[in-house]
């Protein structure tokens, strides 16, 4: 999840870096304020740059309020996602002229490989922009999508929740159950007992709600079956020719 924005900053090895690796973590939280971010000033990144101290986490925290990180040390993936982030934000407000002349043809020529020309205009949105990033966390709210570190993991979720839920076959099956579909009022539903909480009293009436549901689904389904069966048995037909009666 790291590579894409390693390789926009320039990082020697960006695909050996391993986020469960704490001493390169650290590593490359120096390399990034040497290079990239530079909020301090030389002669203050000490603490950070004594990655073996048993101090550095205290300085690691500091520099985090320093840059108004809103994550904390303790979620290392989400910290380093926001620290490539902020040091990709930076890198190009230092050249916005370079990268806006920035073509498929360029990118041939400062990788060697030949670029690949596509017909999809999602391919040419920056996925790193911190206006995509508000739009992506912005949709997932209005969907009730859990968040994620990484918002391109949250932009799957939105895909596959807009693809099972808001596809015009999914509208479609919702519009023609509508009238079968029975509306309880969960305030009305009673559970039966008490859990000393309301939300576990919420979830718990929601679980019966469910076990109710299938219950019925599956009475519905013998019924079906049953009058199948009648339908074979109390209307025979008569076979002369083998005389016998019945199928």
């Amino acid at each position: 999840m790291f590579r894409r924005k390693l390789l926009a900053l320039d990082y020697s090895s960006p695909d050996s870096f391993n986020v469960s690796d704490e001493k390169k973590c650290r590593n490359i939280i120096i390399w990034l304020e040497d290079q990239k971010i530079r909020h301090y000033k030389i002669e203050d990144r000490v603490g950070l740059r004594n990655v073996d101290s048993a101090d550095w986490k205290k300085h690691f925290e500091a520099y985090l309020g320093q840059l108004q990180c809103p994550y904390k040390s303790e979620d290392m993936t989400a910290v380093i996602d926001w620290l490539l982030g902020y040091a990709v934000r930076l890198e190009y407000g230092d050249g916005v002229d370079k990268y806006k002349g920035a073509s498929p043809a360029s990118a041939q020529s400062c990788t060697g490989k030949p670029a690949q020309v596509s017909s999809n205009p999602l391919d040419n949105l920056d996925f790193d922009d911190p206006d995509f990033k508000a739009g992506v966390a912005s949709l997932a709210q209005m969907l009730q999508v859990p968040p994620h570190s990484d918002h391109t993991e949250v932009l799957k979720a939105v895909c596959l929740l807009v693809k099972e839920k808001l596809s015009k076959e999914a509208i479609e099956k919702a519009q023609s159950e509508t009238g079968k579909a029975e509306h309880i009022p969960l305030e009305k539903t009673d559970l039966g007992f008490e859990a000393g909480d309301y939300i576990i009293n919420d979830a718990a009436k929601i679980v019966r709600l469910l076990h109710i549901k299938d219950l019925r689904d599956l009475q519905t389904d013998i019924n079906a079956a049953i009058v199948a069966v009648q339908a074979l048995t109390a209307n025979p037909k008569t076979d002369s020719r083998l005389g016998k009666v019945g199928r």
